[in-house]
């Protein structure tokens, strides 16, 4: 029984999510970046999002978490925060030029450790993982928002 557990699809992405976690983690922390930066840090590059509330729900993370990374993100120096004039509530965040100079490094080393993680594999392989996985997050999405009702 342990054996199979153990060789079942979400144990085995787990422990490959950890994998590329730490790998991840140990290229971007010289350049002052986080694994759990990075998609605050893209969804604010790209414009997807501007304020906390939105870029937890681009993250899929609850709001306090956010909230508690968006602190430690100001502090370090990676994003600021104005008021919003309209809802004094809510603020718009940006990327400080700091984090905007250091993300082209930060990315090439991202694609570069996937690349080095996917050594053998051949371009087929890597578009049908892919493929497969965001189906797979895709259908966990979608019990996680069945579970939620």
């Amino acid at each position: 029984m342990v054996d199979n557990v153990l060789s079942t699809p979400g144990h085995l992405i787990s422990i490959a999510a950890r994998g590329f976690a730490r790998l991840s983690e140990s290229r971007l922390k010289p350049l002052g970046f986080g694994v759990g930066h990075l998609p605050v840090l893209v969804a604010l590059q790209e414009g997807h999002a501007n304020t906390q509330r939105d870029l937890a729900r681009f993250a899929k993370v609850e709001q306090p978490p956010m909230a508690q990374m968006l602190t430690r993100m100001e502090r370090d120096g990676l994003i600021e925060r104005t008021r919003d004039p309209a809802d004094g509530r809510s603020s718009h965040i940006v990327l400080t030029q700091t984090a905007q100079e250091r993300m082209p490094e930060a990315m090439a080393m991202l694609f570069q450790g996937n690349n080095e993680a996917m050594s053998g594999f051949t371009d087929a392989e890597k578009k049908q993982l892919t493929h497969l996985l965001t189906r797979l997050i895709s259908n966990l999405d979608q019990i996680a928002g069945a579970s939620a009702e």
